[in-house]
């Protein structure tokens, strides 16, 4: 069976050194608390788009990687176009080199916003891009702020979805909530993969419904790591105190979540919270991934053999949502609905 793992990332050295400052402002333990630990990859493995990531794809079932590059919202303004183009154009070199192995989202210079959209048309138009993915805050900011609607309408108008990733909250909140009286190693846990990027990624998706984004946009498609960042698990609860009296939006809540999201488990690899989902949402609405290389993808692919599911959903989970999302031609079928994709050149998955 074809896998296709959607949130599988690559660390360029020029985005890591451009950004250090302001992840240390974020996290002074950060590093310690993954590096020290050995939870991090060398930088080989995390920097490598070539044979060796193909050989641990082959070694563990993974058909194709959707490529991304996280981080660029930490970018200062004066040199993110610069940086975001970079990084853009490796991705693009090993989506060319390798086509049936390689998607790619786009990296997004967000602190220059008419920058950023361009930005997003020439990866998608040029360099045949499946989306973007855009790590938490810009300056602070959710992309509900009015200053980031160009990115929002470059994305619809291209019909490509946003990929919603996790980041490091503010200081401030970092402070408040996961300091005091705790080691700084557990601080920096608490505040990114144990706990707090992912309130914080449920918040930037609830910010982007409640701000209208979605009225504005009705077809544009989000996606939510981590088996939807808490949100499938409050959906009820937040459907019924936000009710559309409240908001004042076109739809229920729910609607909006059930019409513009698509949900990945980024290797956290539970039956149980796959079920659950299942009876949440849509089968169409789950795609694969393995978040490598922070996560290995090592065995992920028993994930889905084990699963008490039917094949066919099954096969939707492990391809075809995701060749359906992200308009992935299949090599040798000239009569793939896909084939004729508007955006350009685009990679192809093996039969």
């Amino acid at each position: 069976m074809r896998i296709i793992a959607v949130e599988e990332h690559f660390l360029d050295p020029e985005i890591a050194a451009a950004t250090a400052p302001a992840l240390k402002e974020l996290s002074p333990d950060f590093a310690a608390a993954f590096i020290a630990t050995g939870d991090f990859p060398p930088p080989e493995v995390a920097q490598g788009l070539g044979e060796r990531r193909i050989a641990d794809m082959d070694d563990s079932g993974i058909g194709m990687q959707v490529l991304s590059c996280p981080n660029a919202q930490l970018l200062p303004p004066e040199s993110a176009v610069e940086v975001a183009r970079h990084v853009n154009d490796k991705a693009a070199d090993a989506t060319r080199r390798h086509p049936d192995r390689f998607a790619a989202f786009a990296a997004l210079p967000t602190a220059v916003p008419d920058a950023a959209a361009a930005e997003l048309e020439r990866c998608v138009t040029d360099l045949g891009f499946v989306g973007t993915l855009i790590t938490g805050r810009t300056e602070g900011e959710f992309l509900d702020a009015p200053r980031f609607d160009p990115i929002l309408k470059s994305a619809a108008d291209l019909d490509v979805p946003i990929y919603l990733h996790p980041a490091v909250p503010p200081w401030a909140i970092t402070c408040a909530c996961y300091a005091g009286g705790l080691s700084p190693i557990v601080t920096a846990r608490l505040q990114t993969s144990a706990w707090g990027w992912h309130q914080e990624t449920a918040t930037h998706f609830l910010r982007l419904v409640l701000s209208g984004v979605l009225d504005r946009y009705p077809q544009l498609q989000f996606i939510l790591g981590h088996w939807g960042e808490m949100v499938p698990f409050f959906l009820d609860r937040i459907n019924a105190e936000l009710p559309q009296r409240v908001t004042k939006l076109d739809r229920p809540f729910i609607d909006y979540f059930h019409d513009n999201v698509y949900i990945t488990p980024s290797g956290m690899f539970s039956q149980a919270q796959l079920q659950y989902c299942l009876e949440t949402l849509s089968i169409d609405r789950i795609l694969f991934s393995t978040d490598y290389p922070i996560l290995p993808m090592a065995g992920s692919t028993g994930f889905l053999d084990e699963a008490n599911i039917p094949d066919e959903y099954k096969r939707k989970i492990a391809y075809e949502n995701a060749e359906r999302l992200l308009r992935l031609t299949r090599k040798g079928d000239p009569d793939n609905r896909l084939a004729d994709n508007k955006n350009g050149p685009v990679p192809t998955v093996v039969s």
